[in-house]
């Protein structure tokens, strides 16, 4: 069996091969990739594997961009911390998830299903994504969160926030009237709570509300400069290779 993994964390990509080829030490992985980019190359060029480990969220934008740049006949695990609306979308269209952070025993029963399923995927034919990627490309995504400052908890409106980033090795909203609240999750997993057409990953460190952006400049080297209607403590750059993603992001209203 031949597999890819498609995920930005190096870290959990070589811990999901070290997983697999465990489990199914006649299995090769046949490629790493950690960006829509260099996955819809790798699979518009090379022959498809037999299966194929993809994380949602990845360094430049959301891998269901993925399907819309090239034909996959491959079966797909997603790895994912997506809200549970997007999980059973995944189960109702005939593919399976491991959510993180996985464990030997959720990457053991996602090739058990492959097995079971090996009839289908052996004719090549996949499930209609059309109606899956309408559905999860714009989840409405939370509306509130909550928060716990000065031995109170409130609940903050989605809408209010201009921001999350990690400050301190933690995650904070900061809203537009610019208060700042720390919350208990990680920006990875508040990246796939909230609505994909509303926050944009600008960084590792950012998620940015679109009513937030006051403009976008050019910076050296190709990055984008992205300027807030209130202040960040850093300066909000997206390197070349997310570019365009997010600028298609800023025009798809």
């Amino acid at each position: 069996m031949n597999i890819i993994i498609i995920e930005d964390e190096l870290k959990t990509a070589k811990s999901l091969e070290n997983i697999i080829l465990t489990l199914r030490p006649e299995a090769r992985i046949t490629g790493q990739y950690q960006s829509i980019e260099s996955s819809v190359a790798a699979l518009a060029n090379d022959p498809q594997p037999d299966l194929i480990f993809m994380d949602i969220q990845l360094a430049d934008g959301l891998s269901f961009e993925i399907f819309k740049a090239v034909k996959i006949t491959a079966p797909v695990v997603f790895c994912t911390a997506f809200d549970e609306y997007s999980l059973e979308a995944f189960k109702s269209n005939g593919v399976d998830y491991v959510l993180k952070p996985f464990s030997k025993d959720d990457i053991a029963r996602a090739l058990a299903k492959v097995d079971e399923l090996k009839n289908f995927f052996q004719q090549k034919v996949l499930p209609d994504l059309g109606d899956l990627l309408s559905k999860l490309g714009s989840p409405a995504g939370k509306t509130t969160f909550l928060v716990f400052k000065n031995q109170k908890y409130a609940t903050i409106q989605t809408e209010d926030i201009a921001f999350f980033h990690i400050r301190n090795d933690s995650t904070s909203i900061m809203c537009f009237d610019q208060q700042e609240f720390a919350i208990n999750q990680s920006l990875d997993q508040v990246a796939g709570s909230v609505s994909a057409k509303q926050f944009f990953r600008v960084n590792r460190q950012f998620l940015v509300n679109f009513k937030a952006i006051k403009e976008v400049e050019h910076y050296f080297l190709r990055k984008l400069y992205v300027k807030l209607v209130i202040p960040t403590p850093d300066k909000l750059l997206i390197n070349k290779e997310k570019s365009h993603s997010f600028l298609t992001w800023m025009e798809d209203r």
